[in-house]
C-alpha cells in the first residue's frame, strides 16, 4: 500500500486506527513468547536495557461495569474480594522488586477501575509497597483516580488519599445527559458532581482533572456542549477529553453507525470551546491545561507520550510496554480474577500474554501513543531508537507536510486543525508494514455499511432538525479542454466529474456529489458554495441552477429536498482539498453511453432511453445505468429518470448526475 492509501484506509476504519496499539488482540501473535519457563529471564534482560520507567497500578473495581468500558473491571464487589486483591498485588509487586532494582521510577498512576473503591487501609497498604519496593523521584507526582459518587460521599477518604501523596486527582463525569447516562449505566447528577469538587478542593488537590467522552451514537453535539460547559463551571484545572473507542465494550454493534464527520465535529465543538474558556492544547491533544507550562496529564503518562517511556502495568489485566516487549497481564481477555490468582498463588509472572517485539513494532507503538498529545519529539524517538524519525519516515514526513496535515517546529512534528481532523488516517501512516495490510484487511471482517447504517438510522430522528430539510447537491464538470468557447465543441472523451467519499451515515464511504443541508439564514445558493468549498477546496466556479429533485424517499433519513447546481471549469483550475464530512475528494472521468430502447407500440409519443455512466479514478470504478423516459407532448417535452442501477453512488446522485450530463450535452451541442 502507497502512504495515501494507507492514510484513506485509516479514514474507512478509524474506529480502529487510533492511539491504542496493535490493532487487534491477534496482531502479535507470531511474537508470542509461549514457553512460560522463558517469561522470567526475558523480563531480566528486557529491564537490563533501561534505567528510568513509569509505574501504573491497576485496581479493576467499579460499582457498576460502564457500558463504553473496555478495561478489566469487576463489578459490585466486596471487601472480601478486594482484600484478596491487594494482597496478590503485594506479591506481584515483590516479584518485580528484583527485576527493577536501581531502576528510577519517573512517573506512578494509580488507575482503573475505581482505586477510591478500595477502603483508606488499602490504599495506604499498596502506596507503602510501592514506595518502599522501587525507586520513586522525588519530583514524580502520584496520580489516583476516583468517581463523582466516591469524592461526593466519603470525603475522609478524599482527604486521606491527598495525605498519602496523591496530589493529582482524576474524576470521570463523562456526559451530564441524563438519557445518555442512564444508557451508559452510570451514575450522576449536578448535586453530586458540585459535592465532590468541594471535597475534592477541601482536601487539598490542586492539580484536578475532568474526564469526559465523546462519540457516543445518541449523544448530540447539543448534549456534548452542554458536558463541556458545565465541566468547565466547575474549574477543574484540566479537562480531558477521552473518545468512546467501542473495541471490546457492550456498546461495540454501535460503532459503525458514528461516523468520523461526527467525531471530528465534536472534538472540534469542544477544542474551540475549551480554549475560549482558558483551557489549552495542541491541535489534535487530548488533555486541555489552564495551568500555564502544564500538560495537564499525570507524570506517568507525559513520560509515555512525549519520551516514549518504558512502562510497567502490575495488576488484574495491566499492560507492560518494555524496550522492546508488550505484556498484558492475565484478565486483560477474561475480565476475570481466577487466573490472575493462580498464578501468583503458584509463584508466576501473572501474564496472559507476552511479545518479544521486532524494532518497527516498537516504534509503531511508540508513535501511536505519541499522538494522544498530536505531536512527536524528534529528540524522543533519537533517544529510545538510535535512529532519526525523519529519515525513518521521510516519505509519510513528505506526505503529511505536503498535504497540510502536519508540521515540523522546534524539533517536533505537530498536527495541524486539518491533521486533527483526520487524525485517524495520519496515525497508520507510522504503524508497522504488518499493521498496514492489517488495516487494509479489516473490511473482511467489519460490518457491512449496511449494518452501520441501520445503527445511525435507529438513532437519527428528523424531527430533531428544523423542516422542510433542504440540501444542495453540486455537479462540477472538469474538461482537460477547458470551456467550449470561441465555438470550440466540448469533448466528451476529457469530461470529469468532482466527486466526494463520505464521511458521515447515510451511505458512508460511499461516493458521492458534493453538498449538504442549508443552514438557516443561508440561501440555496450560498449552501451551494460554502458546501463545495468545505468539502473539496473548490469555490473558483460559478454555479447555475440544475433541478429540484425532491423523491420522499431519495434519502433513508426522511423527506429531504435538493436543489442542484452545476458548473463546467478547466481540469487545471481545480486544486481539491477534501474536508467537513467529506474524508476524500477526487476527479472522476466519465464514459457516457446511451442507448435507445424501443418506442411502447401503444403510445409513440413516448421514449425510453438507458443512460451507462462509468466514473473511473486510480482504480476506483463506478457504475450507473439511468433509464430517461421522454412523454412528447404538444406544449414541450416531460422528462423522468429512474436509476436502474447504482454501484458506489449514494443516494440519488446517479440520476442526478445523468440529467447534469444530458443538459451539459444539450448546451454545448455535444453527444
Amino acid at each position: 500500500m502507497d502512504v495515501k492509501q494507507i492514510f484513506e484506509c485509516g479514514l474507512l476504519y478509524h474506529h480502529y486506527a487510533n492511539t491504542a496499539y496493535p490493532l487487534t488482540p491477534g496482531s502479535f501473535k507470531k511474537y508470542r513468547i509461549n514457553d512460560s519457563s522463558e517469561i522470567p529471564g526475558f523480563l531480566l534482560s528486557e529491564w537490563s536495557k533501561t534505567d528510568e520507567l513509569s509505574l501504573y497500578v491497576h485496581i479493576p473495581f467499579c460499582k457498576v461495569r460502564c457500558r463504553f468500558c473496555e478495561y478489566a473491571v469487576l463489578q459490585d464487589t466486596d471487601t472480601a474480594v478486594e482484600n484478596l486483591y491487594v494482597s496478590l498485588l503485594l506479591k506481584e509487586i515483590e516479584m518485580y522488586k528484583t527485576v527493577l532494582k536501581g531502576k528510577r521510577i519517573a512517573g506512578f498512576d494509580m488507575g482503573g477501575g475505581t482505586p477510591t473503591k478500595l477502603s483508606v487501609e488499602n490504599i495506604r497498604i499498596i502506596t507503602d509497597a510501592v514506595t518502599n519496593s522501587f525507586n520513586i523521584q522525588d519530583h514524580v507526582v502520584f496520580s489516583i483516580e476516583t468517581t463523582p459518587v466516591i469524592a461526593a460521599h466519603e470525603p475522609e477518604k478524599i482527604r486521606e488519599v491527598f495525605n498519602m501523596g496523591y496530589k493529582r486527582i482524576s474524576m470521570g463525569i463523562q456526559t451530564i445527559s441524563e438519557k445518555l447516562l442512564n444508557e451508559l449505566g452510570r451514575e450522576g447528577t449536578t448535586h453530586i458532581y458540585e459535592q465532590a469538587v468541594i471535597n475534592i478542593r477541601k482536601a487539598g488537590f490542586t492539580k484536578f482533572n475532568i474526564d469526559l467522552m465523546y462519540g457516543f451514537l445518541h449523544q448530540s453535539n447539543e448534549d456534548f456542549e452542554n458536558t463541556i460547559r458545565y465541566a468547565i463551571s466547575l474549574k477543574p484545572e484540566y479537562i480531558t477529553l477521552y473518545r468512546n473507542r467501542y473495541k471490546g465494550t457492550k456498546l461495540e454493534k454501535e460503532a459503525e453507525g458514528v461516523s468520523l464527520y461526527k467525531i471530528i465535529s465534536q472534538y472540534r465543538l469542544a477544542y474551540n470551546l475549551l480554549n475560549e474558556n482558558g483551557y489549552y492544547a495542541n491541535v489534535g491533544k487530548n488533555t486541555f491545561s489552564k495551568v500555564k507550562d502544564d500538560y495537564g496529564t499525570s507524570d506517568y503518562l507525559t513520560k509515555r507520550v512525549i519520551n516514549g517511556t518504558s512502562y510497567l502495568g502490575i495488576g488484574l489485566g495491566a499492560q507492560s510496554f518494555g524496550a522492546d516487549y508488550l505484556a498484558y497481564n492475565e484478565g486483560a481477555a477474561s475480565k476475570q480474577l481466577a487466573k490472575y490468582r493462580e498464578k501468583i498463588e503458584n509463584h508466576q509472572f501473572p501474564i496472559q500474554d507476552i511479545y518479544r517485539l521486532p524494532e518497527q513494532e516498537s516504534i509503531a507503538k511508540m508513535v501511536s501513543v505519541a499522538f494522544y498529545f498530536g505531536f512527536v519529539d524528534f529528540n524522543s524517538f533519537q533517544n529510545r531508537f538510535g535512529i532519526s524519525f525523519s529519515e525513518h519516515f521521510k516519505k509519510e514526513i513528505e506526505f503529511v507536510t505536503q498535504n497540510g496535515l502536519m508540521e515540523i517546529k522546534e524539533n517536533r512534528i505537530y498536527l495541524t486543525n486539518r491533521g486533527s481532523d483526520y487524525i485517524n488516517g495520519v496515525i497508520p501512516l507510522f504503524y508497522s508494514d504488518d499493521s498496514k495490510i492489517e488495516l487494509s484487511e479489516l473490511f473482511k471482517k467489519t460490518p457491512t455499511r449496511t449494518d452501520g447504517e441501520i445503527e445511525f438510522l435507529k438513532a437519527y430522528n428528523i424531527r430533531d432538525y428544523e423542516r422542510p430539510s433542504l440540501a444542495t447537491d453540486i455537479v462540477v464538470f472538469a474538461s482537460k479542454d477547458g470551456k467550449p468557447v470561441d465555438g470550440k465543441i466540448l469533448s466528451a472523451e476529457h469530461l470529469s466529474v468532482i466527486l466526494i467519499r463520505r464521511g458521515e451515515h447515510p451511505f458512508m464511504n460511499d461516493w458521492a456529489l458534493p453538498g449538504g443541508f442549508v443552514r438557516p439564514q443561508e440561501s440555496v445558493e450560498q449552501a451551494a458554495y460554502r458546501e463545495l468549498k468545505e468539502e473539496t477546496g473548490t469555490f473558483d466556479v460559478c454555479l447555475s441552477q440544475l433541478q429540484v429533485f425532491s423523491e420522499p424517499k431519495r434519502d433513508p433519513r426522511g423527506w429531504i429536498v435538493s436543489c442542484s447546481f452545476t458548473a463546467l471549469t478547466d481540469e487545471k483550475n481545480i486544486s481539491l482539498q477534501f474536508g467537513e464530512d467529506a474524508i476524500d475528494s477526487r476527479l472522476f472521468k466519465i464514459k457516457y453511453k446511451k442507448t435507445d430502447k424501443p418506442a411502447d407500440e401503444l403510445n409513440n409519443k413516448v421514449k425510453c432511453e438507458h443512460i451507462e455512466l462509468v466514473l473511473s479514478n486510480e482504480g476506483e470504478t463506478l457504475n450507473a445505468i439511468v433509464e430517461k423516459e421522454t412523454t412528447y407532448l404538444l406544449s414541450g417535452n416531460k422528462e423522468q429518470y429512474l436509476i436502474l442501477e447504482s454501484n458506489g453512488l449514494a443516494f440519488d446522485h446517479a440520476k442526478i448526475l445523468a440529467f447534469a450530463v444530458e443538459r451539459l450535452f444539450e448546451k454545448y451541442d455535444t453527444l
